[in-house]
């Protein structure tokens, strides 16, 4: 299949315009930064076949969004992916310094890997993405109880586990 050079433009001017905001999106789903690099690459190269379907929709961006959370859900059964955390978490600094902020994230990062992937992109979706459930629902093909649940249960389970970790160890 040739590809027209139109449709190379309008999709090159279209990953060089929004690639780093789709990178950073695929980055919060899977919280490493290769993953996200191969989604993102992964989503794009199949998409550019039917770029000018895409293109004619009325959210281009929305669409390729969708099938950045719906690549990340699936290569759970395609691939043996773990995630490992390297380091431990030093002493958490005052609640006024910088260092603080960036503990905190690092917390949360490990707080979102430990979750199912399905719980994870809900609550990327919800507060990174600041979508509604009625949104959520549409992009990963469930209904709005599922998403609410998902979010409850991915909730419930940071607070354990960060109960865990504060009686457990020190950090």
């Amino acid at each position: 299949m040739t590809t027209s050079p139109a449709r190379t433009d309008e999709f090159d001017d279209f990953v060089n315009g929004r690639g780093r905001a789709l990178l950073r999106f695929a980055y919060v789903l899977s919280g490493d930064a290769h993953l996200a690099e191969d989604l993102v690459q992964e989503v794009l190269a199949r998409l550019h076949r039917r770029w000018d379907k895409i293109t004619a929709m009325d959210n281009a961006e929305a669409y390729v969004r969708t099938s950045i959370v719906r690549q990340f859900l699936s290569w759970r059964r395609r691939r043996a992916y773990r995630e490992a955390v390297l380091a431990e978490v030093p002493e958490p600094a005052g609640l006024d310094a910088p260092e603080h902020r960036v503990l905190a994230r690092d917390q949360m990062w490990r707080l979102l890997r430990g979750l199912p992937r399905a719980q994870r992109a809900v609550l990327v979706l919800r507060f990174y993405c600041d979508l509604p459930d009625s949104e959520i629902a549409a992009l990963l093909g469930c209904g709005q109880s599922t998403v609410r649940s998902q979010a409850a249960r991915a909730l419930a389970q940071m607070r354990t586990m960060m109960s865990q970790r504060g009686a457990g160890d020190d950090g």
